[in-house]
């Protein structure tokens, strides 16, 4: 059953606040700049409203996951921080003597009520109206570009997540007291998963009945991570690897397994709308979607700034007929003409097509002279053997060919209107913009732990994308309220 438990606080103790949290403090103005009863709004459907035990709050809980992404934290060291960090108290809307949450209630919270809520839309949305009754936001450009997340649960087998992370836990160990090597079980020497589980609990056993390491916030972060691991995942690793990640590629000879999210930035610096996809998916794809968001979030959107990714035919259509002025510099290979667009994708870093089974093409060949008047193509060529063993095969590679190509016809003048855009210096200003999406990234991944997933699923990295940019959002707004 739900109530809101943080209307009336009766404690003695409350004017303390006003004594050790200062007015500048990062999380009170916060909590001075945001009413957050727009989460109670969202969520009050998922509690049952007459039956059971009191819940707590939604709008603490909802607090609780910010803090984590604002600090980076576990779900254990965010809740054993609240216990003394009277800033994050006052955060939480608690009396300084009231207790905190067990950290399993976060998990119960993220798997129970956020489930099938459109977390990421909500919450961007909420924070560029803020910025919009501020005053903060002036432009009408956004800036777009896609980020990549790595998945929590790689395509290491099960055994080989625990040992790196009991390895990790040793190291930090040593770094106090490598004479503790001599105290620590005999390492599993098969290849028995359940042997590795009990590997790892005798080591933990081990490290918390000494109180000296307990107090070392390092070894404290691989102790708590590895019995997250063994404790609450073994569901997850059991899995092996996340369901839902894929393999995305940063350039033609490296690669990722995991997400992408794909972002809007005004040029004040705030995101106005966002897509988690999985890590495979192209770029170009995603932007009618991130321009429609950013226009529904209050963004009145008269030119999108890029990189060549968003240069692909349907995007200049699009950005035409709705009177928006693309700043993507034409690439032929996405701007040509070309069959089977839904099959092949186009990666901008690699340079290369990717067919729907993942695989990159190993080199490509332009064909045609350039000054002849005959269209010059672009032809792809993939590895035949990986075609021949491919589930997909069907209807792309012929059996017996003994190559597999992808062809881009290039035609010089159907995007000469673009092409001359190009030239004009309202093109190469906006284009100067362009840098600030990329930083943007950079904080999220440096600051906000956005670099890896925290969870299993899309869904969980779309949780996670939604509570890391609604932090983001707000520490930009308050440094340009500044």
């Amino acid at each position: 059953m739900i109530q809101k438990q943080q209307s009336m606080n009766l404690s003695p103790y409350m004017d303390i606040y006003n004594l050790v949290v200062p007015k500048d403090n990062v999380l009170r103005r916060i909590n001075d700049m945001v009413d957050f009863s727009f989460v109670y709004s969202e969520l009050k459907d998922k509690y049952c409203h007459n039956n059971g035990r009191n819940a707590i709050d939604p709008i603490r809980m909802f607090k609780y996951l910010l803090l984590k992404s604002i600090h980076d934290l576990s779900d254990v060291d965010v809740v054993e921080r609240s216990k003394y960090d009277m800033s994050f108290k006052y955060f939480l809307d608690m009396a300084p003597e009231e207790p905190v949450i067990e950290p399993s209630s976060l998990t119960n919270f993220r798997k129970l009520r956020l489930k099938d809520v459109s977390l990421l839309d909500m919450l961007i949305n909420k924070t560029v109206e803020i910025a919009i009754e501020k005053g903060v936001i002036k432009s009408n450009s956004i800036i777009v570009d896609a980020t990549h997340t790595r998945a929590r649960y790689n395509q290491k087998s099960p055994r080989e997540i625990l040992i790196d992370r009991a390895k990790n836990l040793r190291k930090a160990v040593y770094k106090i007291d490598e004479t503790m090597k001599e105290q620590f079980p005999s390492k599993n020497t098969n290849d028995a998963l359940e042997d590795e589980f009990d590997y790892c609990q005798k080591l933990i056993e081990v490290i918390t009945k000494k109180d000296q390491f307990l107090q070392h916030p390092k070894v404290k972060e691989q102790l708590n991570l590895l019995k997250e691991t063994v404790a609450d995942d073994i569901e997850h690793l059991q899995i092996s690897q996340d369901k839902d990640a894929r393999v995305g590629h940063k350039s033609a000879d490296s690669s990722f397994f995991g997400y992408k999210t794909h972002i809007a930035l005004s040029e004040e610096r705030i995101i106005t709308a966002a897509t988690v996809t999985t890590g495979e998916k192209n770029d170009g794809k995603q932007l009618t979607e991130l321009i429609e968001k950013s226009a529904k979030a209050g963004i009145k959107v008269d030119t999108v700034i890029g990189d060549a990714a968003y240069s692909e035919k349907r995007n200049i259509k699009y950005a035409k007929e709705n009177n928006i002025k693309l700043v993507s510099k034409l690439n032929p290979a996405v701007a040509g003409v070309r069959k089977k667009e839904d099959e092949f994708e186009f990666n901008k870093d690699a340079g290369m097509y990717v067919c729907k089974a993942g695989h990159m093409a190993i080199r490509k060949a332009r064909q045609g002279k350039k000054k002849e008047s005959k269209n010059q193509t672009d032809t792809y060529y993939f590895d035949v053997e990986k075609c021949k063993a491919c589930p997909l095969k069907e209807g792309c590679y012929k059996p017996g060919a003994k190559s597999k190509t992808y062809s881009v016809s290039i035609k010089s003048d159907e995007h000469s209107e673009q092409a001359k855009f190009q030239e004009s210096e309202y093109f190469k200003e906006k284009s100067k913009e362009r840098y600030k999406v990329e930083a943007k990234n950079s904080e999220l991944k440096h600051r906000h732990g956005y670099d890896v997933s925290k969870s299993s699923g899309l869904i969980g990295m779309e949780m996670q994308g939604a509570i890391s940019m609604f932090a983001v959002n707000l520490k930009r707004i308050l440094k340009l309220v500044d």
